[in-house]
């Protein structure tokens, strides 16, 4: 079933002539291209790499078997090797000796990411010499020592390229040993052993990866998962080296899923002689022409194929069941982002909130280191660079980053809807997300707070919604405030608990004058201004405007009187100023109680 196969080959290899004994074929790990070489080039040599701008065609003149060939970086100078001692540069090229080091060399292995190559020294070719190049320098690293199971007597070449690869994982360099055991040994099985190869300092041996099989084993890197290919039972597995108990010198690794094959492949026939109805034929996977590449490259030199190896992750929803390790796995992964939300949304389903309180804290933690992240940059691009300082660089924001958006648009918003689940499941999954965000001192969006107050709601559970409110655990807010105001049909304590959030917000005066001239309680906000001290600077206007929308004749009095007896205490006289534009209001009065009832200037 495909949704057992957690590796896939590319849906858009790089294809070539297939090797044949007109054609060899040659493949380039720095620039990643292939040569497929006719006739010792007499015929042509077609030059394919990972896009279509960096194919190149040209001809040669044959003058012997080629052994190698390759470009330099960018496509400048051709090398053609014939002879195991000789390269020969075509267009009359010719290198400058800079640096040269003695060493006795049983073989080599070249890591084009980080420009280090890796020497098999010694009579049993297990003591390794890494150089480092950078800046057109080459630089001698610590010299290291691969364990070997057994130290074959007498002594001699036991160590071979072929148990050797070199690739970054998690932007550090490792050596790749494939350790194999004999069958007199205690333990029998393979494994991969792990050398961390640092720039400076000593090379150490920090994870081995139990393989618990022999036979013959082929290395990738994929997504910074060691992909181990098993050719016998031509099956996969993958590890993770992130996955591992903190604080160990040497970690022992498990495989993180079940040996499973690669996704079958069909390869589509091609050819004058085909018929166009004709169905794809099966790639022979894990083939004995199947040649490995570092980091993800597989090549079939007898089909013509390149396919760079993909890990797919829905399979491993199904097939790892602890969801705090799933979600380890999954948070470190490139394309991460709907497999996690998906995951969310079937925890939620599942009915444990252990489970899903262990899934949301995983997300939090990742969110809120890059949350601290923007803000450490944001406050060095404020202070602005230092001396000697190295330029700060701008968190890049992964898929693992799930924010409370996309919580709230893709998860919570669409379970809250959900038939058939309780609605006490229903809150306690929305607090408990409330809960994780407040314990990783996360900022909670008023949108939550909504959501919940709507389920509440929603449900008829009014003693729990004035709880929360009471107790704080729903955060106050000018939007929140709002929507409980908007509630007072439905309950009509929800005006109170607004009134009350807005009052200790302390930033919400105006909010609760208005919501309370909006109720016609024009006196309660005649008091409530007075509390906070604004009577002085608000709008005489916006009061009397609401006072005469009451009808009450009394209440327009004594609101008019109030606002006379304001304007006396500031500017010595009972009038309104032009620009406060209550000239209507003020014939009003007069109107309902006559001239004499109109203030009069005090004297001295």
């Amino acid at each position: 079933m495909s949704e057992e196969h957690y590796l896939e080959l590319c849906e858009n290899p790089v294809q070539f002539e297939h090797a044949s004994s007109v054609n060899n074929v040659f493949f380039d790990e720095a620039n990643k291209q292939v040569f497929a070489v006719r006739s010792g080039g007499a015929t042509g040599v077609v030059v394919k790499g990972p896009d279509d701008k960096s194919s190149v065609a040209f001809r040669m003149d044959d003058k012997g078997e080629v052994k190698c060939i390759k470009f330099s970086i960018g496509n400048k100078i051709l090398a053609v090797q014939r002879t195991l001692k000789s390269v020969v540069f075509p267009d009359k090229r010719s290198l400058k000796l800079l640096k040269s080091q003695s060493i006795n060399v049983n073989w080599y292995q070249y890591c084009p990411e980080t420009t280090v190559i890796l020497l098999s020294t010694t009579v049993q070719g297990n003591v390794l010499q890494p150089f480092a190049f950078r800046n057109g320098t080459m630089c001698k690293m610590s010299k290291f020592e691969i364990e070997l199971p057994v130290v074959p007597k007498p002594a001699k070449l036991s160590l071979s390229e072929r148990d050797i690869a070199m690739a970054t994982i998690y932007g550090q360099l490792f050596v790749m040993y494939l350790k194999h055991h004999s069958r007199t040994a205690n333990s029998p099985s393979a494994e991969v052993v792990l050398y961390h190869l640092p720039r400076e300092g000593a090379c150490k041996k920090t994870h081995v990866l139990k393989l618990n099989t022999t036979g013959k084993f082929a290395l990738n890197i994929v997504d910074n998962l060691v992909v181990v290919h098993h050719q016998s039972t031509q099956t996969s597995l993958i590890f993770d080296i992130k996955l591992k108990e903190p604080d160990s010198a040497v970690n022992m690794h498990q495989p993180v899923l079940p040996a499973r094959s690669i996704h079958p492949y069909r390869i589509p026939l091609a050819g004058p002689a085909v018929v166009p109805s004709q169905p794809p034929v099966p790639c022979q996977l894990y083939s004995s022409s199947w040649s490995v590449f570092q980091p993800d490259i597989i090549i079939s030199a007898s089909e013509g194929y390149l396919w760079y190896l993909q890990v797919k992750l829905p399979p491993a929803v199904i097939l790892l069941q602890d969801k705090g390790k799933l979600m380890d796995f999954l948070l470190r992964r490139r394309d991460c982002k709907m497999v996690i939300l998906s995951v969310c949304s079937q925890s939620t389903s599942k009915g444990s909130l252990p489970v899903v309180a262990t899934v949301f804290d995983k997300l939090n933690q990742v969110y809120k280191e890059y949350l601290e992240a923007e803000q450490t940059y944001t406050a060095a691009m404020e202070s602005g660079p230092s001396r000697g300082s190295a330029a700060q660089k701008r968190p890049v924001r992964t898929q693992a980053v799930i924010d409370q958006s996309d919580m709230y648009t893709h998860v919570l918003s669409s379970f809250t809807e959900r038939k058939g689940v309780s609605h006490k499941f229903i809150i306690a999954v929305l607090m408990e997300y409330i809960r994780s965000l407040n314990q990783f001192q996360i900022t909670v969006q008023h949108y939550l707070y909504e959501l919940v107050i709507k389920t509440l709601v929603q449900h008829n559970l009014f003693y729990m919604l004035h709880q929360f409110l009471q107790y704080h655990v729903l955060s106050d807010s000018k939007p929140l405030a709002c929507l409980l105001l908007s509630l007072e049909s439905t309950y009509p304590p929800a005006h109170q608990l607004s009134l009350d959030m807005l009052k200790r917000l302390s930033t919400a005066n105006d909010e609760i004058v208005e919501v309370l001239l909006s109720k016609q309680q024009v006196l309660g906000a005649l008091r409530f201004i007075r509390s906070v001290g604004g009577h002085d600077n608000v709008s005489s206007r916006k009061f009397l405007d609401a006072a005469r929308q009451t009808g009450d004749q009394m209440l327009f009095y004594t609101v008019f009187r109030s606002f006379q007896q304001r304007n006396q205490r500031l500017r010595g006289s009972p009038s309104f100023n032009p620009g406060e534009h209550c000239e209507e209001h003020v014939v009003h009065f007069k109107q309902l109680f006559g001239d004499q009832a109109l203030m009069k200037p005090s004297t001295v």
